[in-house]
């Protein structure tokens, strides 16, 4: 009995070890998504990064779901619906904003302005589930919102419509997120998540081309550098921080794991941008986002509705 206890607690204890490793390898992948981005829509339209990311995205699940032979969950007719609605919200209007957004705006402020999520979650929570926010989750969020107003500056923000599409893209994350309580509560992760990549990159390759994509592709001289680029986004960056998260919350409680990984990345992102494209921040955006990453951290640590 006591060797059975004693197997059970070295299990979890090299479960916990695991979990903490994916989190900090989730952190430190997310980092340079919003460094990425500004590389990417620098050299090409954001439409077509978008699209290009997340084919890259889809090609690495539907190789997954390949070879564990589990293609045909992504028609099942139970969920069908639900998949497709979480391709079309999570990613392709979240990541159509998302580089719309990054184009028109600095690495620094595009890591910043995706920590506005929590704020979605509470009002969201409420409106569509019944859960009453709750004080402390309230003030943490204010916390929040005033760190990213802080760091990015009113006269910023109504000078660059960038910050706004980038303000919206969690919601439209939360949205999606909504859709998963509602209709597709047991479909496994890693389905959860090639659907939203498969789906959501034939709305965003649909949108690019309505949008006259191809007669703007970029320039011949620009694809030796701008292919690894993509790829690297789409498979590493997107599908794979992905990944690496579901593997943390699996084996961490759900606010450890958001504790650790949400305010790491704008941190890291700091440095990432740096690296990458020799932006430095300012006193402001170091204030902003030590006021957010607090608040981030007030609000996954309080109670949480059932």
């Amino acid at each position: 009995m006591i060797a059975a206890d004693g197997a059970e607690g070295s299990t979890a204890r090299r479960q916990e070890r695991l979990g903490l490793l994916f989190a900090a390898l989730c952190a430190f992948d997310g980092a340079f998504t919003a460094p990425f981005a500004k590389m990417n829509t620098d050299m090409a339209d954001a439409s077509f990064v978008a699209a290009a990311v997340v084919v890259f995205g889809a090609l690495a699940a539907t190789l997954q779901l390949a070879l564990r032979g589990e293609l045909g969950l992504l028609v099942r007719r139970d969920v069908v619906a639900g998949l497709v609605g979480i391709g079309f919200l999570g990613t392709a209007v979240a990541f159509l904003l998302f580089f719309e957004g990054s184009q028109r705006s600095t690495a620094i402020e595009t890591a910043l302005c995706v920590q506005s999520e929590p704020a979605y979650a509470l009002l969201l929570a409420w409106l569509a589930l019944g859960h009453p926010p709750t004080l402390p989750r309230v003030a943490a969020t204010l916390a929040i919102l005033v760190g990213i107003a802080i760091a990015v500056g009113f006269e910023q923000a109504q000078a660059s419509p960038g910050l706004w599409l980038l303000l919206a893209t969690p919601l439209a994350w939360q949205i999606s997120h909504l859709v998963v309580l509602r209709r597709l509560r047991g479909v496994p992760p890693h389905v959860l998540t090639a659907a939203r990549y498969l789906y959501g990159g034939v709305f965003l390759v649909a949108a690019w081309l309505a949008r006259g994509g191809l007669a703007e592709l970029p320039d011949a001289s620009l694809w030796p550098r701008l292919l690894p680029t993509l790829a690297l986004q789409g498979v590493i960056l997107s599908w794979g921080g992905t990944l690496l998260w579901y593997n943390a919350i699996t084996r961490l409680d759900l606010a450890r794991a958001t504790s650790i990984v949400v305010p790491s990345i704008p941190l890291l992102s700091f440095g990432a941008s740096f690296l990458l494209l020799g932006e430095v921040a300012s006193a402001r955006e170091w204030i902003g986002l030590a006021l957010t990453a607090a608040g981030v951290i007030a609000f996954v640590r309080t109670e949480s509705a059932a």
